[in-house]
């Protein structure tokens, strides 16, 4: 686990994990905190399965697929630790690049109202994987989509699939956006999340 706590004390402050992707660890991804205020916390949780030199959440046989008993385990051990976290902070905020984009993701899927915003970077939705991916299953929700055309790391099938699920068909307040990017967080994505946040908080 990497932290970076908030700025000034005697006060709660919104709490927002940062979810790495697969190979990699939460180092890697705690430089995405920069786009955040002083004022949060941020928190980035190791992925349980160790991969070559670096950790994943989920197993899977094809990417972008996960294995739904895999999947489960890792939602249920993220989800004992932010039960943790609520008493402390005056929101939960998650922000996952590409498999951990699929895990932010699966947990909002999961609890719906339990995130006050959830950040979904050049990943996709865990479709297919034993949770619904309904009609309005996140009505209400506040939702950053980002990926990128020259992506060729994610299936641009279920990409497209997750794009269209969110900004048609989830109920949610959607951000869906496309970026001239690889596998990858281009700046201008950075700075779309960072305005995002500010426009909700």
């Amino acid at each position: 686990m990497a932290w970076r706590r908030a700025a000034g004390r005697g006060r709660r402050a919104p709490l927002i994990v940062l979810l790495h992707g697969n190979g990699a660890d939460e180092n890697d991804i705690m430089s995405l905190g920069d786009v955040f205020p002083a004022e949060a916390t941020i928190a980035a949780p190791r992925g349980p399965i160790a991969e070559n030199a670096g950790f994943r959440w989920y197993a899977h046989q094809v990417v972008g697929k996960p294995i739904a008993a895999s999947l489960a385990a890792s939602i249920a051990r993220l989800e004992t630790w932010l039960d943790a976290q609520a008493a402390t902070a005056s929101g939960i905020w998650l922000a996952g690049f590409s498999g951990g984009a699929l895990m932010a993701g699966a947990l909002a899927l999961h609890a719906p109202r339990r995130f006050a915003g959830v950040a979904m970077m050049h990943g996709t939705l865990p479709f297919d994987a034993g949770l619904p991916v309904e009609r309005d299953g996140l009505a209400g929700n506040e939702v950053f989509y980002g990926y990128g055309s020259a992506d060729d790391v994610m299936p641009r099938a279920l990409v497209e699939r997750s794009a269209a699920y969110l900004r048609d068909e989830s109920g949610a307040n959607a951000v869906v956006r496309e970026y001239r990017a690889a596998h990858e967080i281009p700046l201008a994505e950075a700075r779309d999340l960072a305005r995002w946040y500010a426009s909700l908080t």
